[in-house]
C-alpha cells in the first residue's frame, strides 16, 4: 500500500468534496438547523440499518422528542415501543439512558468533545467521533463500514476492508483526514457517502466514481475478496421470534401472559385485530418451545420487557 503524496491527497480532497456537493442525498440530519440531538439519534438508528428504514423512525422521535430532556421524562419503554422495527432494540435503552445522562450531567445539552461523548451510555468510539464532527464540526477521525471500504479499495487496493476493525485502518483514516477542520468534516461525510451510494459492498458503480482514477482496487484489475462475508441469516433464528415477540409488546397496552406467547388462541373464524396480530405472525413462525424460552427470557434479561402482573410488558 502506497500512501498518496501531499499532491495526490490535496486531489482526493477536492474531487470527493465537489462530489459530495453535487451528489450528496437530501437527509434531515443533514440540514443546517438539525440539533445535536438529532444528529445523535441518526447516528444511533443509522448503525446496521438503512436510511429508508431510519427516515420515518426518525422522524417520529425528533417530533415525539425533540431534546434529551423530552425522552428522559418518558419510561424506557415507550423509547422501545418508538423504536418500531429498525431492530436490534437495545440501541432504543442506549438512547433512552443517554437522553437521562445528558439531561442529568450535562444539563439537558448534548456534550460537544469527543471524550464527553464517548462517557455517556451506549456511546462507542464511531458514534461520539460522528457526533463531534457532523454536530460540532470538530476534526476527528470518523471510521464506518463504508468509509472502510472505500479505504480498503482506493488507498489498499482490496476489494474489502478486513473483517474487523484494525489499528491499520485507523491509521490509514487518521493519514488521509484533512487537516483543515471544516473540510475534515465534509471528508468524512462525503467518504461515507461514497461508500453508501456508489462504492457498494456487492455492486460498486465505478464508471459513477468521482476519484476512479485513484483508485488502486481498479488499477490492480478488481482482484476478488480474500474471504467470503458471512450474511447475517434470519428466517428461522433467535433474532426472528425475539423480534415477533418485541411486536407484540409494542402493540400490547397491558402486560401479556406468558402462555399467550406460548400457546396460540383457538380459531374463531374472524380475523385478529389490535394484540391479535403480531400474536399471530408470532405463532405462525411455529418456534420451538425452547427457541420461544430463549427469546422470552433473553428480552427479560437484557431489559427489553420485564414481568408485571403476571405478564410481560416494555420497561416503565
Amino acid at each position: 500500500m502506497t500512501l498518496p503524496d501531499a499532491r495526490q491527497l490535496t486531489a482526493l480532497h477536492g474531487a470527493l468534496d465537489q462530489w459530495f456537493a453535487d451528489a450528496a442525498r437530501d437527509l434531515p440530519w443533514r440540514e443546517p438547523d438539525c440539533s445535536a440531538w438529532g444528529i445523535l439519534v441518526s447516528e444511533v438508528m443509522l448503525q446496521q440499518t438503512p436510511v429508508v428504514r431510519v427516515l420515518p423512525v426518525w422522524r417520529d422521535w425528533m417530533d415525539r422528542w425533540p431534546t434529551p430532556g423530552h425522552l428522559a421524562a418518558e419510561p424506557s419503554g415507550e423509547a422501545v415501543r418508538h423504536w418500531g422495527r429498525l431492530g436490534y432494540p437495545r440501541r432504543a435503552l442506549r438512547l433512552h439512558a443517554a437522553a437521562v445522562a445528558i439531561r442529568e450531567q450535562h444539563g439537558g445539552n448534548v456534550p460537544d468533545t469527543y471524550a464527553e461523548l464517548l462517557g455517556l451510555p451506549g456511546v462507542g468510539s464511531y458514534t461520539a467521533a460522528a457526533v463531534a464532527a457532523f454536530a460540532f464540526g470538530r476534526r476527528e477521525t470518523v471510521v464506518d463500514t463504508n468509509i472502510r471500504r472505500v479505504h480498503a479499495r482506493l488507498i489498499s487496493g482490496n476489494a474489502l476492508p478486513a473483517p474487523a476493525l484494525t489499528a491499520g485502518e485507523m491509521r490509514l483514516a487518521e493519514a488521509l483526514l484533512p487537516v483543515e477542520q471544516e473540510l475534515s468534516v465534509r471528508w468524512n461525510a462525503s467518504v461515507m457517502e461514497l461508500g453508501a451510494m456508489v462504492c457498494t459492498a456487492r455492486s460498486p458503480k465505478c464508471a459513477d466514481c468521482p476519484v476512479r482514477s485513484s483508485c488502486a482496487w481498479l488499477a490492480a484489475g478488481e482482484p476478488p475478496p480474500s474471504y467470503t462475508p458471512k450474511g447475517q441469516s434470519w428466517h428461522g433464528t433467535d433474532r426472528q421470534v425475539r423480534g415477533a415477540v418485541m411486536a407484540v409488546l409494542r402493540e400490547a397496552a397491558t402486560p401479556v401472559p406468558r402462555q399467550m406467547f406460548e400457546q396460540a388462541p383457538a380459531d374463531l373464524g374472524f380475523a385478529p385485530s389490535g394484540i391479535g396480530i403480531p400474536l399471530a405472525a408470532l405463532h405462525r413462525l411455529n418456534s420451538a418451545p425452547e427457541q420461544l424460552e430463549r427469546a422470552l427470557d433473553g428480552l427479560l434479561v437484557d431489559g427489553l420487557a420485564e414481568m408485571h402482573d403476571g405478564g410481560l410488558r416494555l420497561p416503565a
